[in-house]
């Protein structure tokens, strides 16, 4: 009797929480992505909204055009983890964040704010995008030159470039040769080689 009395204490606060606009804050760590996604974020409860084994967390992201909805991964009883979702613009966007459990309505328990931002890797995939099928401009050491990443760092920042790329909105169009179809392989590779790119 006094584990049900417990559950509907903690319940109707989740209730109150919900009915008077999500008065409580979490916590988000980081609180910006990039807008290709992929990256981790910590999301820190507060003490009434601890992680119950019968409970499921998710994040809804609401911005201007579109939402998204991402599942959530238990780190510890005050701790969530998740994937940030790939995002169409630059903007700060509201983080619902919601709890189910089953025989109970979803409830949302708690609100933040975020951001997607344009980051150095989806400025080079942007670059290269525009810049296929020419030879100079794909001289890609200039703006390494104005980057400036550590010699560790060039494989990670290839990675988040290729995520980059995947995330653009290309037209149908568009190829990596550019307009010049005299353009061989053996031209691609050799820009690779020259700005230090790996094969992916």
């Amino acid at each position: 009797m006094k584990q049900y009395l417990k559950f509907y204490e903690k319940y109707l606060k989740l209730v109150f929480s919900f009915l008077f606009q999500c008065s409580e804050v979490m916590k988000l760590n980081p609180q910006q992505a990039p807008l290709y996604g992929d990256s981790v974020i910590t999301v820190q409860l507060t003490e009434e909204d601890k992680v119950e084994d019968d409970v499921v967390f998710y994040l809804v992201f609401t911005g201007s055009t579109v939402q998204h909805c991402t599942s959530t991964r238990k780190i510890n009883p005050g701790s969530l983890e998740t994937i940030s979702p790939g995002h169409d613009c630059c903007e700060t966007v509201k983080v619902a964040l919601c709890a189910s459990r089953e025989g109970h309505p979803v409830l949302v328990v708690a609100e933040e704010s975020f951001q997607f931002v344009q980051d150095e890797a989806y400025d080079a995939a942007q670059f290269l995008a525009t810049c296929a099928g020419n030879q100079q401009a794909l001289n890609f050491t200039r703006f390494l030159d104005r980057s400036r990443p550590p010699a560790a760092d060039v494989d990670f920042l290839d990675e988040k470039v290729a995520l980059a790329f995947r995330h653009l909105k290309l037209p149908a169009e568009w190829n990596v040769l550019g307009a010049d179809q005299s353009l061989t392989g053996e031209d691609l590779q050799g820009t690779c080689d020259t700005c230090g790119l790996g094969e992916r």
